[in-house]
């Protein structure tokens, strides 16, 4: 499957620019290693007058099996043996569509340090793909592309034979597109999303980090669109909980710019500063701020989350500036991924992405990854294991990895009377396997201090009941002889 973008120029304003804006240049034909296959990126011609940047993607069949969702031709159950005899390799669609969005990335950010106002301009436009998937014929074609500033959009249906045309049309189009009006930023985003709308399927797995994907290759354009709703629905894979997330936000910035206002001034139905509605904050939040603290307070900069779950700590810890490493450890491989979808990792610029790393890791063995550090923390994660199995941890965590603080978090039996929701008796979540009362807690903890030399103090989390406690209990673990500016501990915990 390919495409082909093609330009005009002057002496002055040379058609070869093209090369500038899309950061490959017209003297090459270079390879990119995609996930399904291989993106092939070279130039038929390249004059001052015209310039043609084509781009040529190869499928790999058994890449294609092998990482498909398993439901036809990348998700679409209509045909069959799809799996080995498909159009994946022929017509565009979402391969060619993310292989776009990989090979000319810089592009689609309307970037080029060296012609930036090239990037910032109007160019004259023509495109051209061979064969396009349009479920709903040439019609809706025109229909999508139409609004969008092209002064021509030719949508010739493909013949199911030309030997015979009394069969008819195929699904499939040739479409040519030409502006003078629009930039390549602009045209690059707008493939990006409506090939595989047009197609009606995609060859991965729709998460819910596609909305910003489609929000973010949509500004300036899908807000206002006629077909917004289309859109948005077949992006989405028809994921309806998406498509109203979606839809809400779009139209949010479809009110901003017909006030020329900002979305933030729009969307100001709720005044924070003059609410008087009382909210409680929940005790996660709480947990995390306590956490924080905590660690600031220590001054750590490389900090451990043992069990991490989800990321939500981790989450909160990539926000500060001064926590230069932060490595999330987690048994469980799902919890692992879910977490990467929460930070998107995928999506993280190079600075933050060498801050934050996910391991999977059992916290009740050793592991010499997890050496060296300055602090750790095990937020709720204690009362998840059996009581046999906590000396494990306590060696594995203060005996091997020794870090210079470590932060435990875990409930106050005591406080589960104040829960009306939580039968008698019962823990607050099935798999506790024992919750502690502050007592016990405390006699826990100055246990395992003493066993491998570090002082430890208790603090609350949350509202503090003259009674009964608060609902979670904290103890900071601080290893003797180490302090906040002891630079040479520093040096030899790395080493």
């Amino acid at each position: 499957m390919f495409l082909t973008i093609s330009t005009t120029g002057t002496p002055e304003r040379p058609a070869t620019d093209l090369g500038f804006l899309l950061h490959k240049h017209p003297e090459r034909a270079q390879a990119f290693s995609t996930s399904h296959g291989t993106a092939h990126v070279l130039y038929p011609e390249a004059t001052a007058e015209r310039c043609t940047v084509a781009l040529l993607l190869e499928v790999d069949p058994v890449a294609l099996v092998r990482r498909g969702k398993g439901k036809g031709r990348g998700g679409a159950p209509d045909a069959a043996l799809a799996q080995y005899v498909n159009d994946r390799p022929y017509a565009a669609s979402s391969l060619l569509a993310v292989a776009l969005a990989q090979v000319f990335k810089t592009a689609l950010h309307g970037v080029c340090k060296a012609l930036p106002e090239r990037a910032a301009e109007p160019l004259p436009l023509r495109i051209e793909v061979p064969v396009l998937p349009a479920r709903g014929g040439a019609e809706l074609v025109r229909e999508l592309f139409g609004p969008l500033g092209w002064t021509t959009v030719d949508a010739e249906p493909v013949a199911l034979d030309a030997e015979f045309p009394e069969w008819g049309d195929s699904r499939y189009v040739r479409l040519v597109l030409e502006s003078e009006k629009l930039r390549l930023a602009d045209a690059l985003n707008q493939l990006y999303v409506l090939l595989p709308v047009l197609d009606d399927a995609k060859h991965y797995w729709v998460a819910p980090d596609e909305v910003d994907k489609l929000l973010r290759a949509g500004d300036g354009w899908l807000a206002s669109h006629p077909r917004r709703e289309l859109i948005t629905t077949r992006y989405l894979s028809r994921r309806r909980s998406l498509a109203r997330e979606a839809s809400e936000r779009l139209e949010l910035v479809r009110l901003a710019e017909a006030d020329g206002l900002d979305v933030e001034d729009v969307d100001n139905a709720v005044d924070e500063t003059s609410d008087t509605e009382q909210r409680p904050v929940p005790l996660a939040e709480h947990r995390r701020t306590a956490i924080l603290a905590a660690l600031r307070s220590a001054g750590a900069a490389r900090v451990l989350d043992l069990g991490c779950g989800q990321g939500q700590l981790v989450q909160a810890l990539l926000k500060d500036a001064r926590f230069t490493e932060i490595v999330g450890v987690d048994v469980s491989v799902r919890a692992l991924t879910v977490a990467a979808r929460r930070l998107r990792l995928d999506r993280l610029g190079e600075r933050q992405a060498a801050r934050v790393k996910l391991v999977q890791g059992s916290l009740t063995y050793t592991d010499k990854r997890l050496g060296g550090y300055d602090a750790a923390v095990l937020s709720e994660v204690i009362e998840h294991l059996d009581l046999p199995r906590l000396p494990a941890l306590e060696y594995a965590v203060f005996g091997s990895a020794r870090p210079r603080t470590v932060v435990v978090t875990t409930p106050n039996v005591e406080y589960n009377v104040r829960w009306e929701s939580l039968p008698a008796g019962h823990v607050r979540h099935g798999d506790h396997r024992f919750e502690w009362t502050r007592a016990e807690f405390r006699e826990w903890a100055e246990g395992v201090a003493g066993q491998y030399g570090y002082g430890v103090e208790f603090a609350p989390v949350g509202a503090d009941d003259p009674e009964v406690g608060a609902p979670t209990q904290m103890a900071v673990f601080t290893r003797a002889g180490s302090g906040a500016g002891d630079d040479e501990t520093k040096k030899e915990d790395r080493a």
